[in-house]
């Protein structure tokens, strides 16, 4: 039975759930399972949305045994706040599906403790839906990260990317928590060792659906697979500018279906001489970017006046 208690003395956890982008994404062939098996190389950064983990000592509930349904156990052990406007129902919000996953799991292989403090998850979102950004799959990650930890479930990293995987394909890399050279459908992850580095971000109010995007008749999909060495050694061919054979096989597709990613893009190509990078999309956008030399990110009020001219929102940012 749970036992609901005000928690006035609630301690609070504090966690970044940081953005993602893309520097290229190639699709090198379909699976037999239906998905499609990705290349790209993942960079987080220190931009994102902000989660809060509230939890008592005083405010627990008894777990009634290892057999015990997680779903009802989810329902039981959270409230979830900030999220009400991103899914119709909260057992379709990523962050309720992550507690969910990482409880089946914890059900399956014997590690439910008897008992289990309630939580309440506040999310603070700045990072906007369907953007190519990883805000939901970040919010996802953390989860999983804190709730192990708080529910001391013992999980290992390598265990949680597997737990991940099940959520979805952006989501281990934020498990991964690195810049990583990812396969598979996002969960085979090599770590990659990158410069530091700035990028100018805009988010246009645009979104296609991803269902759509990959039925695409003009989608490439048959990208040969690059060895991870590869892609390490040739660094330089998609850090700051993009190169041949790199690049987004999307951005074709989604800007012939949303001029205002084909605008963002098209403005932040205009900037790629004084910027000394080529401008690209991230994911299956609809957010652009353009990394930024070193020598113009000292120059506060041309990237100002870059944000203040762009056609949409914008903001400059680091990796993480």
């Amino acid at each position: 039975m749970t036992e609901y208690i005000s928690m006035p003395h609630a301690a609070t956890i504090t966690r970044l759930s940081p953005a993602k982008i893309n520097l290229f994404l190639h699709i090198t062939g379909k699976r037999t399972d239906g998905y499609h098996n990705l290349q790209t190389v993942f960079r987080l950064l220190d931009w994102g949305d902000y989660l809060y983990f509230s939890f008592s000592d005083n405010a627990v509930m008894s777990t009634v045994d290892n057999d015990s349904d997680a779903n009802k156990l989810c329902h039981q052990l959270l409230i979830l706040d900030g999220a009400e406007t991103i899914t119709a129902s909260i057992e379709d919000n990523l962050i309720f599906k992550a507690a969910h996953a990482l409880l089946t799991s914890a059900i399956q292989f014997k590690k439910l403790p008897q008992q289990l403090p309630l939580m309440k998850i506040t999310l603070d979102k700045h990072l906007p839906m369907g953007a190519g950004l990883g805000g939901g799959s970040s919010n996802a990650a953390t989860t999983l990260l804190v709730l192990n930890e708080i529910w001391q479930l013992n999980f290992n990293k390598n265990e949680l990317i597997k737990i991940a995987a099940t959520i979805g394909a952006d989501v281990p890399i934020f498990i991964f928590g690195q810049d990583a050279i990812a396969m598979g459908i996002g969960e085979e992850l090599t770590a990659i060792d990158l410069p530091d580095q700035q990028y100018l971000i805009l988010t246009p109010d645009a979104h296609v659906n991803t269902a759509k995007l990959f039925a695409h008749p003009k989608l490439q999909r048959n990208i040969a697979t690059l060895l991870p060495e590869t892609i390490t050694n040739q660094s330089n061919d998609y850090v700051q500018t993009l190169s041949t054979p790199y690049h987004n096989v999307f951005t074709p597709v989604v800007t012939s279906l949303a001029p205002a990613v084909e605008k963002a893009l098209r403005y932040l190509q205009e900037l790629e001489v004084q910027a000394m990078g080529t401008a690209r999309m991230t994911g299956s956008g609809s957010a652009v970017f353009l990394p930024l030399d070193a020598s113009v990110t000292t120059d506060k009020a041309l990237l100002a006046k870059w944000i203040e001219d762009a056609p949409c929102v914008g903001c400059v940012v680091r990796s993480l």
